[in-house]
């Protein structure tokens, strides 16, 4: 495979934007090129997903450019099986490529491991519609590790996955992914989706996700430094 298929990147950007109750993203100008999602987070406050960039490296120059013009700090997120291509137009754009590891990844939720949190960890599980929210809570009754996952039709996208620096390698990142599987099959799901950070590679490859492609990350527009 030599490209990355938009259908799959949609489908994961429909889900996404669930579990964060963001509103659904638009097309951009150019159609077909990218969707545009409002985040209204500080320096993030708008992204661009590329899902052409493979298949037709002009798309991608095309948003890389509307997002150097942008008004508001703009995200342009990219997809990609061709990482270096796609680093070479965004930067030419003049974007500021955020240079960390990012997957797109993919799995069958029915075979999902399933690993319980260990005492003396406790387990919340709260599905509100389409979305389930799974904390892990200590003793205290303070969240240890915590979830989200949005059901939409047969997929479940997966996000926000964490566990507080003072309770990792204790499992609890196994136990929540576990959990989130189970509600969202409950629920008529089958396939999983998520975007990976480095770190978040080495927990999910281990339970059976897959890379399915790279995601590159870029930011504009860059604002010149003052001397």
């Amino acid at each position: 495979m030599t490209k990355i298929d938009s259908e799959l990147i949609r489908r994961w950007l429909n889900g996404w934007t669930v579990a964060r109750s963001l509103p659904a993203a638009e097309p951009v100008e150019s159609a077909g090129d990218g969707l545009r999602s409002t985040c209204n987070q500080p320096g993030r406050e708008v992204e661009v997903f590329a899902l052409r960039a493979d298949e037709d490296p002009e798309s991608l120059a095309r948003l890389a450019a509307a997002v150097a013009l942008a008004g508001k700090t703009t995200w342009l997120t990219v997809p990609t099986l061709r990482p270096g291509t796609v680093e070479a137009v965004v930067g030419a754009a003049g974007l500021e490529v955020l240079h960390r590891s990012e997957w797109l990844m993919t799995t069958d939720l029915t075979e999902h491991p399933q690993h319980e949190p260990a005492a003396p960890y406790a387990r919340e599980v709260r599905t509100e519609g389409p979305v389930t929210v799974v904390s892990l809570h200590d003793p205290s009754g303070e969240v240890a590790a915590r979830g989200t996952i949005a059901v939409v039709g047969a997929d479940a996208i997966a996000d926000r996955i964490e566990t507080d620096a003072a309770h990792r390698r204790r499992g609890l990142g196994r136990a929540v992914m576990s959990a989130l599987a189970e509600a969202a099959v409950a629920q008529g799901a089958r396939t999983g989706l998520l975007i990976a950070s480095e770190e978040g590679q080495r927990l999910y490859t281990p339970l059976g996700w897959r890379h399915e492609a790279d995601v590159l990350i870029a930011r504009g527009p860059v604002i010149p430094a003052t001397r």
